[in-house]
């Protein structure tokens, strides 16, 4: 049974998640951490960096991941296949669709109307993560003293790098990664 519905969990992940990979990370925080409660918001944490940091489609990477952790193997493979499957069959039929009728001013108002929704799915998840490293989830603004510094600087320093420089991002990742080792171990796990 739980191969049904790690198959049906990332099925809906993969037919609803319309932007790729970073646009299926709300649906995929509900399905694993909300629905079936599989992993917690800290272990989702982990699947996005592992799955930011591995090759491959973000979405993927983490049904395979959360398969792995539910079922094994297996499980792993089944989440997989039903990450892939709607888009796959759906791929195909658009393509054939925009083929045939891309001239349309219809199909074209479709995708304008499209856009903005998958920047607000993608704002939505990038503020859940941004949430979760500041303040460990439970932001408030009364809460502003129980602030991660550490955390806040070396996004800061990370978002400052990335855009006057504009590196390699797996450098910066890297680059974020030994800073956080190096200034969590000397100061104890973080200025509140």
């Amino acid at each position: 049974m739980i191969y049904l519905s790690l198959f049906w969990s990332f099925f809906q992940i993969g037919l609803f998640s319309i932007g790729g990979g970073y646009a299926a990370m709300p649906l995929i925080q509900h399905q694993v951490t909300e629905l079936h409660s599989w992993l917690t918001m800290t272990q989702f944490a982990d699947i996005i960096t592992i799955a930011e940091m591995t090759p491959g489609p973000i979405a993927i990477n983490s049904a395979t991941f959360v398969g792995t952790q539910v079922a094994g193997l297996p499980g792993a493979i089944v989440a997989t296949l039903g990450c892939v499957f709607p888009s796959c069959v759906i791929v195909m039929l658009l393509a054939w669709v925009y083929y045939r009728y891309r001239k349309l001013s219809m199909v074209q108002g479709v995708l304008n109307g499209l856009r903005p929704a998958v920047v607000a799915m993608i704002a939505s998840a990038g503020l859940s993560i941004l949430i979760l490293a500041f303040w460990d989830g439970n932001f408030s603004f009364a809460g502003l003293a129980d602030t991660d510094w550490i955390a806040v600087v070396i996004f800061a320093a990370g978002f400052f790098v990335l855009r006057k420089w504009k590196p390699n991002p797996i450098y910066v990742m890297a680059g974020a990664g030994a800073l956080g080792v190096l200034a969590y171990s000397l100061l104890g796990g973080g200025i509140k």
